[in-house]
């Protein structure tokens, strides 16, 4: 019951609705309900005063602000709709104008349609024609010649060529040749029309290029001819015109040849500028400088005239024939004023070393000049044959001289020595090789020449030295010949391309010297007594009986000989044969003493064996001969 009666108050006080409110008053948060915030501050702009009065009219008041906020709105919604119904009414007739546009258009492009088919027609034709303009003009372009190309063609009246006449002329080539592919085309017609007027453009333009080269080409006679650029561009244009380009190089060759033959006269006769050099004539008295000044004028002028002419040809691809032969027409006009000069010269001069040293300096600039102008050339061919003239007027004046030799053979002197001649000709043997050592010719002529040299010179020399000496003795020939060969050894061995002759002068000399060695050894054998001996014992045959029966072979006469020979054996020069004292080589007078001595020995031994042999008879051998063969050679040597 207590329980029950506790409950009941519990529900009264809940379900009062003044407690609900308070409750929900009180358990409302403020903090947290915004909009009830707002509300209380809305509430606060009007409701100042907190009456009786006042929260009874609460509501009413609300209601009119609220009344008077809604007439404003609706105040200004009122302008805003107005304005709506202007836009629409003027989008409203907007949307008729262009519903009647539309429909004006549609009427329009109705009428219309056929004359935009053909304007898009037209355009698509326009199109087409452009093209086909644009085709023509690069057609035109490609394959006809412009108004300023055509002026440059045809010049002008005094013959002179326009600056771009070449680019011009490669233009008509181009097209000429660009022709060939319409051959290949459909356009035959006129790729022919156009290859037709091309060809007469390129005649027309070949001729008067040719008329001007030619012009010009005469006009180069300068010492130093300025060759000028637009010639050469012309001289390469002619290539395509072999024909044409032959004769404006002849032109330049007969140019050039006169003013080579006039600049050879002046040399030769008023020399350099202002008379430096001085004229080639003044030298004529000295041979060698004489034609030696006109070589290297030569030379000069042919290496100046091919650069002039590679120059000229620097663009072409012309062959070195056709360079070689305008070259050597150039070239050709000196060649008999000076073949001329030089075969005076040759005919007047005596001298062989003079006239070897020409023929050696011809050689040179033949071999020099020939680097330069071809092998035919008339230049290089008149130098050869000079040349060729100088070497035969050389060896006949080396044949002259050994004629003379001969002709008029000088004695041998009384020391057996050279004659004054052989010391003369040796002289003029060793000028002209030592000529031909300082020169620079190729060896194998160096080698021919030596070869043909010696055989004018020693031979003669030989036949004369045995002539000479046919009237001595055979020692005294000997001892000459010796001297007069050793002569010429000595002066060949300095000279190279001589071993050959060395060789037989060499042969030649051992024999004479086996002459003076046998003479020798006979000599000291007769002056001791033993050559009678020697004799018959070299003689004496086994059989024939002992040596010492044989009459001079007796031990006194034997003994006697020694005796004799050992004289000799303690002064061995005594015996030395004069002939042998005058032989100028010391090696061969050392070895003809040598060898004469070896044979004495040998004599000796031969004695000495026989002696004590005991078939020869003699009782004592010992006695008889008491040195023996070793100390004999020990006390020669």
């Amino acid at each position: 019951m207590a329980d029950k009666d506790g409950a009941e108050p519990v529900t009264a006080s809940t379900n009062n609705p003044l407690s609900r409110k308070l409750n929900k008053i009180l358990e409302t948060r403020l903090d947290n309900d915004k909009d009830m915030l707002e509300a209380l501050k809305a509430l606060s702009t009007f409701f100042t005063e907190n009456s009786l009065r006042s929260r009874r009219n609460l509501r009413s008041d609300i209601e009119k602000r609220s009344l008077a906020i809604n007439e404003e709105f609706l105040t200004a919604f009122q302008a805003v709709k107005e304005q709506l119904d202007s836009v629409y009414s003027d989008v409203q007739a907007m949307n008729e104008c262009c519903l009647d546009m539309t429909s004006r258009l549609k009427a329009a492009k109705a009428k219309t349609h056929h004359l935009i088919s053909q304007t898009t027609s037209l355009h698509h034709e326009s199109q087409r024609l452009q093209v086909k303009e644009q085709v023509a003009n690069a057609f035109l372009d490609k394959f006809q010649l412009k108004q300023d190309e055509m002026k440059s063609l045809r010049g002008s009246k005094d013959g002179t060529l326009h600056v771009d006449f070449f680019k011009a002329l490669a233009r008509v080539k181009q097209i000429h040749s660009d022709c060939k592919f319409l051959l290949r085309t459909n356009h035959q017609t006129a790729g022919l029309e156009i290859m037709e007027s091309m060809a007469l453009h390129q005649e027309s333009a070949y001729e008067r290029l040719y008329r001007w080269t030619q012009n010009q080409c005469r006009l180069v006679t300068q010492d130093t001819p300025d060759v000028s650029p637009m010639l050469c561009q012309a001289v390469e244009a002619l290539q395509d015109r072999p024909v044409l380009l032959k004769y404006s190089l002849d032109e330049f060759g007969k140019a050039r040849r006169s003013s080579v033959v006039r600049g050879f006269i002046d040399a030769l006769t008023r020399g350099g500028p202002g008379g430096t050099p001085r004229p080639i004539e003044l030298h004529s008295h000295d041979p060698l400088r004489y034609v030696g000044d006109m070589l290297a004028w030569l030379h000069q002028a042919s290496a100046s005239e091919k650069e002039y002419l590679q120059s000229l040809l620097k663009g072409c691809t012309a062959s070195n024939i056709q360079m070689d032969e305008v070259l050597g027409n150039i070239t050709e006009g000196v060649c008999t004023p000076f073949k001329v000069r030089v075969e005076q010269v040759l005919v007047s001069e005596q001298d062989p070393v003079t006239l070897y040293k020409l023929d050696n300096l011809l050689k040179f600039y033949h071999h020099t000049i020939g680097q330069i102008v071809n092998t035919e050339a008339a230049l290089l061919s008149t130098v050869a044959e000079i040349q060729d003239l100088s070497h035969r007027m050389f060896f006949n004046s080396l044949t002259g001289h050994a004629n003379r030799l001969l002709d008029k053979v000088e004695l041998p002197p009384s020391d057996l020595g050279p004659t004054s001649s052989l010391t003369q000709t040796l002289q003029l043997l060793r000028d002209v090789l030592a000529c031909h050592d300082a020169s620079v010719v190729p060896i194998d002529d160096k080698k021919q020449d030596y070869k043909q040299i010696l055989a004018c010179v020693i031979d003669p020399l030989l036949q004369m030295c045995s002539m000479s000496a046919s009237r001595l003795s055979a020692i005294d020939m000997a001892a000459y010949m010796v001297n007069c060969i050793h002569l010429m050894n000595t002066t060949l061995a300095l000279y190279e391309f001589t071993d050959t002759r060395l060789e037989m002068l060499n042969a030649q000399t051992d024999a004479h010297v086996d002459t003076l060695i046998s003479e020798q050894a006979s000599y000291i054998l007769n002056r001791v007594g033993l050559a009678q001996m020697y004799g018959a014992i070299q003689q004496h045959q086994t059989g024939q009986g002992p040596l010492s029966s044989l009459p001079g072979l007796d031990e006194l006469a034997i003994k006697s000989a020694v005796n004799k020979f050992d004289s000799y054996l303690a002064q061995p020069d005594s015996l030395t044969l004069p002939q042998c004292s005058l032989i100028l080589g010391v090696t061969v007078r050392e070895t003809a003493k040598k060898r004469s001595v070896e044979l004495v020995c040998e004599a000796y031994k031969q004695i000495f064996n026989a002696i004590l042999d005991p078939e020869n008879g003699y009782k004592d051998g010992k006695s008889i001969v008491p040195r023996t063969p070793d100390q004999v050679t020990h006390l020669l040597n």
